[in-house]
């Protein structure tokens, strides 16, 4: 119990000491405020940067900043204009390709037309050749003298008839009476001399030749004067 009040009693005493300090102390930044300095960190301040300098990198920073946009720029047109040409150049060849095939066309629509026609032509030309001697018989029948003069009449009727079937698929007769012998169109089997005809002149024809078109389907077989 002893030990415990010693101590409270010097706390105590400790109190009171440093109660009369502090007046003391206050007194003394009265009197003298000046003494009291404030504890102030210092900033140092940064050099002032020159402004020619820092314009002169401003636009050195600019200038390469643009030379790197106008060389972007740059490839970027290059680019483009390498895909204008290459499409110029695909369209170039498409349109070869699509003239050349018109004119593939062309031909094969040409070609089949004339193989269709030369097919139509020969078949018509096959089938008036076999008709052919029909013809020749209904001449005979007309060269022949008859009293009955209706059955004439119905002989003559059908070698009309059947010359209108003939002109109507194009097919002429070759003339050959009276004309001059030609080679091309004319068979001579018979050669006579006669000096009241000119020289090579069809005196006789024995039969009649046919042509369609350019082309001779029959040859007219006659008898040449001289």
């Amino acid at each position: 119990m002893i030990s415990i009040s010693n101590k409270k009693e010097k706390l105590e005493k400790e109190e009171i000491a440093e109660e009369k300090e502090m007046p003391e102390v206050e007194e003394a930044v009265e009197e003298n405020p000046s003494d009291v300095k404030e504890e102030s960190v210092e900033v140092p301040e940064e050099a002032p940067a020159d402004s020619a300098e820092t314009e002169a990198a401003e636009e050195s920073d600019a200038e390469a900043f643009g030379g790197k946009e106008s060389k972007k720029k740059s490839r970027k047109e290059k680019k483009e204009a390498e895909k204008l040409a290459e499409k110029d150049q695909e369209i170039a060849l498409l349109n070869d390709k699509y003239l050349r095939l018109c004119a593939e066309y062309d031909n094969y629509r040409k070609r089949s037309q004339k193989e269709k026609d030369s097919r139509y032509n020969d078949a018509k030309e096959d089938v008036i050749a076999k008709m052919l001697p029909v013809y020749d018989n209904l001449a005979r029948a007309l060269e022949q003298k008859t009293e009955d003069e209706a059955y004439y009449k119905g002989v003559e009727m059908i070698m009309t008839q059947f010359n209108t079937a003939l002109e109507k698929l194009g097919v002429e007769a070759i003339p050959a009476l009276g004309e001059k012998f030609n080679p091309e169109i004319h068979n001579a089997v018979m050669h006579v001399d006669d000096d009241s005809k000119g020289e090579n002149e069809i005196v006789a024809e024995f039969q009649k030749g046919f042509k369609l078109g350019d082309k001779i389907i029959r040859f007219s077989m006659v008898k040449v004067a001289n």
